[in-house]
């Protein structure tokens, strides 16, 4: 409609409009005029005034008012409908919606459909053929059907809860072009690349060729993911990930298996941060019970992450059989291990008591690991117990020692010779060993062998013919240096060196602390405790259990899932969805991202395009806002009716007592005293209960606006840089708000704007002399005419001066360079806002020899000046919009200047919270020369 994105269902009943002139008429049709008869007694009425009087006609407004009411009824009655335009033009052609149906399209999945429906439905309008063409289907075969059965396709299609591969899909759309020739295409994306983006975008330029090609992207939720979950020694983090940039905020529930919430962890995004982290704090016993963290309100399965035994905080013990242990504990074998464990486990050091006391405690407390350093003879008892612990998952390492070689143990994987091998002594010809090869079915597969380890002293195994499949990392000279294997559900692992450096310096290397995590990731299943341990050929594989949808609901496994190995440690797929596979005591989890994962944007720039938004594309109904207009004119239309005509006079004057009543039940119930206490109560507890700056209300909507984004921008980035985590600022009226509660207040100048009473002028008085700072800000650099006195010319500057005209103002001088404002927090020369050509004026220093520095006014806040004048636009610099970008272009617009107009106001704070302990930083040099000395 004449440009507008406005359409009509019932466009014919606009014809209506037709009959408004007759309506006009109509109304201003008058009756016969009156007969006049002369009747001598009438003369006596002449003198009495008339208290009510009726118009001869109908005002022409109210004539105007009926008809505005009756237009908005038949507008109402064509259904009028807000329908911006979609990207897609209309035609003749036929139309190919390419729809992204991974994960990450799922928290604006709505939004894609409504979009996709709309396409249909102007095909159909058009009696265009559609091909719908899900970029997660490859194999999917590409076809033109009716609008109604392409609606059906649709409507049937859901997100996957995997990462698609677009590129996957070319091959299928190529050949469907070249059989279908000229068409419009629109890509309905999802704007996040997980892999591989650039290559789809190149792909699809040349398969289009000259195509017309619309992208919908924007205008919607942008999608969150979790990845990197890990269990540390003082907490549970977990990384959040996005593809857009501003500042955003948002919580990560932790559940466990039941559903049941656990706890919450905050997460915040810097303006162009696209990763941070939510750290869950909280005892280690709540922490393993998490199955389930999700991002609240996101709802897609990359926004979930599922956790099973992997990511317990496991209870490690430790034991020694070493008496030198407690005599010399830094050089012990328990502080290399302990040292090495704890940023993956909770180690308890069996320090106190026989070494076979403490084994007994640790079994007692079913830890699930348990590492045993020259630990030689035990008695069967114990055996007995250990064997026991190890079948039903269990897993023991030991390392060997004296005590070991000496022993005859069969709770070694391998059978030991005794006695120790000796390399590189006066007394044998061998040299030390390096280490040569980790095996490729044992659990330290993938790891880098280091070159830099040398091996002095080891246990050997007898050899046999299972020796080399239990071997999981070997020396140059063929001899195991760990070997494992597997026992029921358990695992029994032997280093063939000490835990110290003794024997070999194994412990002081990267290398021991990864093998150690390798095996305490072996430590939670009953399944199969890790990749290639034991000799085992044939992998076990576990079935589905329960699968995400890609809303990252939990639901049945589809039929397209299959079996996967129990050691299964990639992202979901088509085949492998995630969700939890195995037992519901054991499962293990599948998570849509794998840890290295990340996302980013969707850069589609090199495609030939028309590009659309999300948001255009939601129809609006208008009729109900019409007819609630509608009825709301010929309301009022009766009320002036009532008045013109006395109606409203005579039932005031019949209804007179109950009227007052009425009145009086107004002026009770909406009497301001007790509610202006309760404001101004809550208004000092909320200043109070946080320290905040302020800025003064000058009533003008745009100035007011632009200086509370500029003070939440400065808040924000004090939290983000500095110790101070600030409240949110509080805009303030001089003449009714309490000041003492704020350190900082910016007050803008608006030229011509009135003077403030004397009383709030007091108020200011008050405030600075009792250690508060006023930012005066004439927001008018660029406005000064040239000349050396031009700044005080500008018409904000003498606005100001007639502000300040009768306040108590000290001495002034512009910032001297060695003054405490230059130096609090950041080094600065200038003070730039969003113009630089501006000064800052603050409070003049006392020379040495000013006799009268202690008499000056406005003296107070421990040297911090009262008082600060610029013309810079401070809080134009620092106005940041939602979603993170400036709102005000800057003044020449130098590369840095925002960063330094930030720079500048959190020195102004930090000077005005502590004062000036910076001001011995000028003696600095005198003191250094004297050091020197």
């Amino acid at each position: 409609m004449a440009g507008l994105p406005l359409s009509f269902a019932e466009p014919l009943l606009l014809l209506g409009l037709v009959s408004l002139p007759v309506l006009w008429w109509l109304l201003r049709v008058m009756p016969p005029r009156p007969r006049r008869i002369e009747f001598p007694p009438t003369r006596l009425l002449f003198d009495i005034a008339p208290k009510e009087e009726t118009p001869s006609r109908t005002p022409w407004w109210l004539t105007l008012l009926r008809l505005a009411a009756a237009a908005l009824v038949i507008f109402a009655a064509a259904g009028p409908i807000w329908n911006p335009q979609t990207g897609v033009a209309a035609g003749k052609l036929p139309l190919v919606i390419l729809l992204d149906d991974g994960w990450s399209a799922a928290s604006s999945w709505d939004a894609r459909i409504r979009a996709a429906d709309e396409l249909i439905a102007n095909a159909d309008s058009d009696r265009r053929g559609v091909a719908l063409v899900p970029l997660s289907e490859p194999a999917r075969d590409i076809t033109l059907m009716p609008a109604g059965a392409a609606r059906v396709a649709l409507r049937q299609l859901a997100p996957k809860p995997y990462s698609v591969d677009r590129v996957e899909t070319l091959g299928a759309l190529g050949r469907f072009l070249k059989s279908t020739g000229d068409c419009d295409i629109a890509w309905l994306s999802d704007g996040v690349d997980t892999g591989r983006g650039s290559e789809f975008t190149e792909g699809l330029g040349k398969v289009i060729e000259s195509r017309n090609l619309t992208i919908y992207a924007g205008g919607a939720q942008s999608a969150q993911a979790l990845v990197a979950a890990e269990n540390a020694a003082a907490k549970m983090t977990v990384k959040v990930l996005r593809t857009e940039s501003g500042i955003a905020a948002g919580t990560v529930r932790g559940v466990d298996a039941k559903g049941s919430p656990i706890g919450e962890a905050r997460y915040t995004f810097g303006p162009q941060e696209r990763e941070t982290e939510a750290a869950f704090d909280l005892p280690v016993e709540l922490r393993n019970d998490i199955a389930r963290l999700e991002i609240s309100g996101e709802h897609s399965a990359g926004a979930v992450q599922l956790l099973d035994r992997r990511w317990r905080r496991r209870a490690i013990g430790v034991v020694s059989g070493a008496s030198n242990d407690t005599a010399q504990p830094l050089l012990a074998s328990t502080f290399y291990l302990s040292r090495a464990l704890s940023p993956f486990a909770d180690v308890r050091l069996g320090d106190r008591g026989a070494p076979q006391q403490v084994i007994g405690q640790f079994l007692d407390q079913r830890l699930p690991m348990i590492v045993m350093a020259d630990v030689g003879t035990l008695s069967p008892e114990i055996r007995d117990r250990l064997n026991a612990w190890i079948e039903q998952g269990g897993v023991l390492v030991r390392f060997a020692g004296p005590r070991l070689a000496q022993a005859d143990d069969d709770l070694v994987p391998v059978k030991l010779r005794r006695g120790g091998r000796t390399l590189g002594g006066s007394l044998t010809w061998e040299k030390p060993q390096h280490m040569a090869s980790f095996s490729a079915d044992g659990p330290f597969a993938g790891l880098t062998v280091p070159k830099d380890i040398t091996v002095n002293r080891q246990v050997l195994a007898e050899p046999d013919a299972v020796l080399p499949t239990k071997s999981w990392a070997s020396l140059e000279d063929g001899t195991p240096l760990v070997t494992g294997e597997r026992r029921g559900k358990g695992v029994v692992s032997l280093f063939h060196v000490g835990a110290d450096m003794r024997w070999s310096d194994l412990p002081m290397s990267g290398t021991f602390v990864e093998m150690l995590r390798r095996l305490i990731d072996m430590s939670g299943y009953t399944s199969k405790p890790g990749p290639g341990v034991a000799s085992d050929p044939n992998a076990e594989t576990v079935a589905p259990l329960r699968t995400l949808d890609g809303f990252g609901v939990f639901g049945p496994p589809p039929s397209s899932a299959k079996p996967m190995s129990a050691d299964y440690r990639d992202r979901g797929t088509a085949d492998h969805p995630p969700g939890f596979y195995g037992t519901a005591e054991s499962p293990i989890a599948v998570n849509t991202l794998a840890s290295a994962d990340r996302i980013a944007p969707l850069d589609t720039s090199a495609l030939r395009a028309t590009r659309a938004s999300y948001t255009n594309a939601e129809p609006r109904d208008l009729r109900g806002i019409m007819l609630s207009t509608a009825l709301a004119l010929f309301l009022l239309d009766a009320i002036v009716v009532a008045m013109l005509g006395g109606g409203l006079a005579a039932l005031i004057r019949r209804r007179a007592a109950p009227a007052v009543l009425a009145f009086a039940l107004i002026l009770v119930t909406f009497a301001p005293s007790s509610t202006r206490a309760e404001s101004s109560d809550d208004f000092a507890i909320k200043a109070v209960s946080q320290t905040r700056l302020a800025y003064v209300v000058t009533g003008n909507a745009d100035v007011d606006s632009i200086v509370k984004s500029g003070m939440s921008g400065l808040t924000l980035f004090l939290g983000q840089r500095t110790a101070l985590e600030a409240g949110d600022p509080v805009g303030i009226d001089p003449a009714r708000d309490e000041l003492a509660f704020f350190p900082l207040i910016y007050w803008p100048i608006v030229p011509g704007a009135p003077k403030p009473p004397q009383d709030a002028i007091n108020k200011i008085d008050a405030y600075m002399k009792q250690g508060g700072t006023v930012i005066f800000d004439t927001r008018d650099a660029v406005e000064a005419p040239p000349g050396d006195n031009g700044s005080s010319q500008t018409p904000g500057m003498q606005t100001l001066r007639e502000l300040l005209s009768t306040l108590d103002v000290p001495e002034l001088e512009p910032v001297p360079r060695e003054h405490v404002l230059t130096k609090t927090f950041y080094l600065l020369r200038d003070f730039p806002g969003r113009f630089n050509s501006g000064q800052t004026w603050v409070e003049a220093l006392p020379r040495e020899d000013d006799d009268e520095a202690a008499q000056r006014p406005a003296r107070g806040g421990d040297g911090v000046s009262p008082i600060i004048i610029t013309s810079n636009d401070l809080a134009g610099a620092w106005a940041i919009r939602p979603d993170g970008q400036p709102m005000l272009p800057l003044t020449p617009g130098e590369p840095r200047q925002r960063e330094f107009a930030f720079r500048a106001g959190v020195n102004i704070v930090m000077y005005t919270l502590t004062g000036n302990y910076k001001a011995d930083q000028v003696h600095a040099p005198a003191l250094i020369e004297r050091l020197g000395q």
